[in-house]
C-alpha cells in the first residue's frame, strides 16, 4: 500500500463530507470528464452488503436503468454473483475496517472507452466500486474475467479514495494505491498513478467543496450509456467524410458532430421504444426546421422514413441524393400542418415552432410523439418574456415548453445530450397522461392554454393547466387579440392568427449590413468618449517620432457608452442582434469589450490567439496584410502606438495593398 498523493481542502460552508460523496458519485457516472479517453461509465448495479455474513453476504440491490444491461434484474445478480466470487479476496484494508454488521455499498459499473485514431477502440473494462460511509473510504476494484468465465480482483490496480477530518474546517482527500508496485496501465481503463495524484485528486478535491447543484437532468439519463457509446462511435465513422465536403459557411465539425450525436440519441430512443411497445417497424418522423438536414439524412440512412421541413432551402440538401426527403415549406401551426400518419416529430433548434410541436404532435394522432431541442426562446407569438428572476432564462424557458406538453396530455421527460452545444437539454414526450376516449377533451384544453398565453396577464397564465377564461377577468375582453372562446374551440385553419414562421431571406442584423458612413459615426464618437474621459491614461512611446505619449483612454461600461450616444443611434442599434456591443466587436482594430466594459486597443499589448494554429495565423495575416487603413494613424489624437512596419494595417494610402479573399475553409495553406 503507497499514498499517491493527498489535497489539504478547506471547507468554511458545511459541504464536508456530503461533498465528497457527491465528488466521488461523478468520477462513478462521469469518468470522461476528468479521464477524456473514457467515452463515459455504464452503472450496471448497485446494492447494500454487510460485512460479516457468511460467503461475504448475499447483497440487497437495486437494479439502476438506463445501464449498460438491457434488464435492470440482469444487473443485479451479475452484482450479487460476483460479490460471492470476490467476497473472500477483498483487499485486507477493507474488510479489516468494516465491523461485523456493517454496511457497505456496493456499485458494479463498466467503463467504456472512447475510440482511438487509429486501431479498434480498447474493450470495455468492469469495476467493483465498494463505498464505506462511516469510514469515509471507496475502493476500487478492477476486474478481470479467467478461464471459467469467473471475475477476480485485479489487485494491481486496485485504489481508495480516501476523506479525513483533520480539525475544524480542515480535511484531506487523499488517493492510495494498494498496491503500487506492480501497478499496471493502459493509459485509458488503467491510469497511472501520476496521473491519479496529478489529475484526478486535485479535481475530486475541487469538487468537494464547490457544492454545485444542477438544475438539469444527467447526461444520458434515459439511454443506455453503453449503447450511446458504441453507435455513436460507428456513425462518427461513417458519417466523418461530411466534414470534408461541407458547403455552408458553418463550423462543419461542430455541425456534423452535433448532429450524429443526436442521431445517435434517437436512434437508441426509438430502440428501446420498440422493445417496450413491441413494435416491428422503425418508427417515422418529420424534422420541423430541419436546417442543414443532416439529422434526416442520417436517420432516413439508418432506416427511419421521414422527411425535413424548413423555410429556407440548404446548399447541402443537394448533396444527400433522392433517399432523403427534404422540403422548402413555411410551417404556419394550424389544421393544414397535421402529420397524422408520423411517429415523431423532431424539433432540433426549432426556433419559433418549439412551443408549437407538442401541440402539433398531441393534434396529429394519438400515437404522435415528440422530441424537442429548444435553443432560441420563443412563445407561441413572437419572443418568449421572461417572469420568474429565481430561474435563469434558460430552465425556465425549459420549464415553459414542459409545460405545453403536459397541457397536451404528454408525460413530459428531460434529458441531457452529449453535444458541443451550451443549450443541450431535450425535452421528450412519448407517452399520453389521458385515454384516447379523452382526445376532444385534451383538444379544448390545449385551445384555451394558447389563448390565455396570448392574451393574459402573466398573473393568470402561471396558474396551470385548463384556468377558466373567468380567471382573466376583464383583461382579456378589453385586449381584443385572440379569437373568441367559441371560436377557438371550433378551431380554425390556423390557431393563431399573428403567428409569424421564420423569413424565407434570412436577414442579416449582426451591424454588417449596416450604413459604412453610420458606423463609422458611432465608432468615432465612442473612441472620442473614452479619450476623452479624464484622467487620461498615457505611456510612453517607445518607437520615436515627434510624440512621447500614446492616450490609451479609460474604460467605461456599455450601459455608460449608450447613455452618451442620441435616441435614433440607439434605436437602430437596437434592431440589430447584440445591437451597441455587436457594433463594437465588429470594430476589432479600434476596440476590445472585455467582461462589459469597452477599451480602446493596444496593438502593442496583442498576443497571437492560441486557438489558432501558428501555420494559419501566418498565412491570414499574410493575406490581410496592409488591405485597410490604420483608424489610429487617421483619427488618434497620437496616431498609431506602432510604427508602420510593424501595424498590420496600412499608415496611408500609399501603403495600402489589394485586398484578397480568405477562404476560411482551407487554411492549412498559404
Amino acid at each position: 500500500m503507497g499514498p499517491v498523493g493527498t489535497a489539504a481542502v478547506r471547507d468554511g460552508g458545511a459541504a464536508l463530507p456530503g461533498g465528497f460523496w457527491a465528488a466521488v458519485r461523478v468520477w462513478l457516472e462521469k469518468p470522461q470528464v476528468a479521464n477524456r479517453r473514457l467515452c463515459g461509465a455504464a452503472i450496471e448495479a448497485e446494492g447494500t452488503v454487510l460485512l460479516g455474513e457468511s460467503e461475504g453476504g448475499s447483497p440487497r440491490l437495486t437494479a439502476v436503468p438506463g445501464g449498460g444491461t438491457d434488464e435492470g434484474p440482469q444487473g443485479a445478480a451479475e452484482l450479487s454473483r460476483l460479490w460471492r466470487e470476490v467476497s473472500g479476496h477483498l483487499p485486507p484494508s477493507l474488510t479489516a475496517r468494516g465491523r461485523p454488521g456493517s454496511e457497505l455499498r456496493a456499485v458494479l459499473r463498466t467503463l467504456l472507452p472512447r475510440a482511438r485514431p487509429a486501431g479498434p477502440p480498447a474493450p470495455p473494462t468492469k469495476e467493483l466500486v465498494v463505498q464505506d460511509v462511516y469510514s469515509g473510504i471507496v475502493t476500487f476494484l478492477p476486474l478481470e474475467e479467467n478461464k471459467e468465465g469467473k471475475y477476480q480482483i485485479k489487485k494491481c490496480n486496485t485504489y481508495e479514495i480516501q476523506l479525513t477530518h483533520i480539525k475544524d474546517e480542515e480535511w484531506s482527500v487523499s488517493i492510495v494505491a494498494l498496491s503500487s508496485e506492480d501497478w499496471f496501465s493502459d493509459g485509458i481503463t488503467y491510469p497511472k498513478l501520476a496521473w491519479l495524484g496529478n489529475e484526478l485528486l486535485p479535481k475530486l478535491a475541487k469538487w468537494s467543496v464547490e457544492q454545485k447543484h444542477s438544475e438539469f437532468r444527467s447526461t444520458l439519463s434515459l439511454i443506455s450509456v453503453a449503447k450511446y457509446c458504441k453507435v455513436y462511435q460507428d456513425l462518427k465513422e461513417k458519417y466523418k467524410e461530411m466534414v470534408k465536403v461541407w458547403p455552408e459557411v458553418t463550423d462543419p465539425e461542430k455541425f456534423v458532430y452535433e448532429d450524429v450525436a443526436i442521431a445517435t440519441y434517437l436512434l437508441i430512443l426509438w430502440e428501446e421504444e420498440r422493445k417496450e411497445k413491441g413494435l416491428a417497424k422503425k418508427q417515422s418522423f418529420v424534422d420541423l426546421g430541419c436546417g442543414n438536414g443532416l439529422l434526416v439524412h442520417i436517420l432516413s440512412s439508418e432506416g427511419h422514413s421521414g422527411r425535413g421541413i424548413d423555410v429556407r432551402r440548404r446548399k447541402i440538401w443537394d448533396m444527400y441524393g433522392p433517399e432523403t426527403h427534404l422540403e422548402e415549406l413555411s410551417i404556419m401551426p394550424g389544421d393544414s400542418h397535421l402529420f397524422p400518419d408520423t411517429d415523431w416529430l423532431i424539433g432540433n433548434h426549432s426556433d419559433e415552432l418549439t412551443p408549437w410541436i407538442p401541440v402539433i404532435a398531441a393534434r396529429s394522432s394519438y400515437s404522435c410523439s415528440y422530441f424537442v431541442l429548444p435553443c432560441c426562446f420563443f412563445d407561441f407569438h413572437g419572443k418568449y418574456s421572461r417572469k420568474q428572476s429565481k430561474k435563469t432564462q434558460y430552465r425556465e424557458y425549459l420549464d415553459f415548453v414542459a409545460e405545453v406538453g403536459s397541457v397536451c396530455g404528454f408525460h413530459v421527460e428531460e434529458d441531457c445530450l452529449r453535444i458541443p452545444s451550451t443549450k443541450r437539454v431535450c425535452l421528450i414526450g412519448k407517452n399520453r397522461t389521458y385515454p384516447s376516449t379523452e382526445c376532444a377533451l385534451i383538444d379544448n384544453q390545449i385551445t384555451r392554454y394558447i389563448h390565455n398565453r396570448q392574451t393574459c396577464p402573466v398573473v393568470a397564465c402561471d396558474r396551470g393547466v385548463g384556468f377558466n377564461h373567468k380567471d382573466c377577468s376583464d383583461v382579456c375582453k378589453e385586449a381584443g387579440s385572440g379569437l373568441p372562446e367559441n371560436e377557438m374551440e371550433t378551431s380554425g385553419r390556423i390557431w393563431m392568427p399573428g403567428f409569424q414562421p421564420r423569413e424565407k431571406v434570412e436577414q442579416i442584423r449582426n451591424c454588417a449590413a449596416l450604413p459604412r458612413d453610420f458606423v463609422d459615426d458611432v465608432v468615432l464618437n465612442v473612441a472620442n468618449l473614452l479619450l476623452n474621459t479624464v484622467p487620461q491614461k498615457s505611456c510612453s512611446n517607445t518607437h520615436g517620432g515627434n510624440m512621447n505619449t500614446w492616450n490609451q483612454g479609460e474604460s467605461l461600461s456599455l450601459r455608460e457608452v449608450a447613455e452618451h450616444l442620441n435616441k435614433e443611434t440607439l434605436r437602430r442599434l437596437k434592431s440589430e442582434y447584440g445591437g451597441l456591443q455587436t457594433l463594437l466587436k465588429n470594430n476589432h482594430q479600434v476596440f476590445e469589450v472585455l467582461n462589459g466594459r469597452v477599451h480602446i486597443r493596444d496593438w502593442r499589448k496583442e498576443k497571437p490567439s492560441r486557438k489558432t494554429k501558428p501555420e494559419v495565423k501566418r498565412c491570414l495575416s499574410a493575406e490581410a496584410y496592409k488591405t485597410r487603413l490604420c483608424w489610429f494613424f487617421i483619427h488618434h489624437p497620437n496616431g498609431c502606438a506602432l510604427p508602420s512596419e510593424s501595424c498590420p494595417y496600412a499608415h496611408g494610402t500609399e501603403e495600402l495593398r489589394q485586398s484578397k479573399t480568405i477562404k476560411k475553409k482551407k487554411h492549412t495553406q498559404c
